[in-house]
């Protein structure tokens, strides 16, 4: 049986609980016996791997490179993971870069079937660039099992720097923001947005998240915002606002109350 983590209560103090204690229950996780049979069949396997129908015809080393960028839940969608592999990214037309969600733009790049001739699948390093990964958002999806705020909170304080540091300008970094559901819907909470804001067209979403974010902290750079100490100002913005969405059905009182203890 998986590690489940130990999650006593939620919200702010469960995320501080889980912070004290991540080291030691990050390796738990890691050394339970689904995530070390997984581990073992893939670095044995995927040196063998040279082209995306060898990788999605291996059911297992498929769920290792899905599960990898949070896509596991695409296991039986072969046909479609096949074409995001195989035409890559280099050409801004391909499948991929069409995509609004990302991780499918990620995992084409980190595997390189269609744009090197010898795939990423070959060098030295590989299995221990992707099982890394693999293991981070496992552990996130173990959280989320037990409560989906904690979660988004762990991917948004990995994926947000990333997305800070690899884009050029700061309104391209807005852009990713869009398009990762997790980073999202992550920010909407935290900057007090409606969900409806989804359903504008992406250039006013950047102008309306750039605005609340610079109310908020004087900025909307990202770079900003991901550092530590505007991170947990960020942080514990996002899980009072959750909590007060979570009893807004309840008496107004009970709302007050809650504003009151954030």
């Amino acid at each position: 049986m998986s590690y489940t983590p130990v999650l006593p209560f939620g919200g702010y103090a469960g995320w501080s609980l889980l912070n004290r204690t991540m080291g030691r229950q990050m390796a738990a996780f890691t050394a339970s016996a689904d995530i070390q049979r997984n581990e073992t069949y893939f670095r044995e396997k995927i040196g063998s791997i040279r082209t995306a129908e060898d990788l999605v015809s291996d059911r297992r080393l498929l769920s290792v490179a899905l599960g990898a960028f949070g896509l596991e839940g695409d296991i039986n969608n072969k046909h479609f993971i096949l074409k995001v592999l195989n035409e890559g990214t280099l050409d801004s037309k391909s499948l991929a870069n069409t995509l609004s969600d990302k991780s499918y733009l990620k995992l084409s790049e980190a595997f390189g079937f269609g744009d090197f001739s010898v795939p990423r699948t070959q060098l030295s390093d590989f299995a221990d660039e992707i099982l890394q990964k693999y293991e981070s958002r496992q552990f996130e999806a173990a959280v989320g099992a037990a409560d989906d705020s904690l979660r988004l909170a762990l991917s948004a304080r990995r994926e947000l720097p990333e997305i800070a540091a690899k884009q050029s300008t700061q309104r391209a970094g807005w852009y990713a923001v869009i398009g990762s559901r997790p980073m999202s819907s992550f920010l909407q909470t935290a900057l007090g947005l409606p969900s409806e804001v989804a359903a504008l067209n992406v250039d006013q979403q950047v102008e309306i998240y750039q605005k609340k974010a610079f109310e908020v902290f004087g900025t909307s750079d990202l770079a900003v915002i991901s550092g530590a100490e505007s991170f947990e100002k960020l942080n514990r913005i996002y899980f009072a606002r959750a909590q007060i969405s979570e009893i807004s059905l309840q008496s107004p009182g009970a709302v007050a109350l809650a504003l009151l203890q954030s």
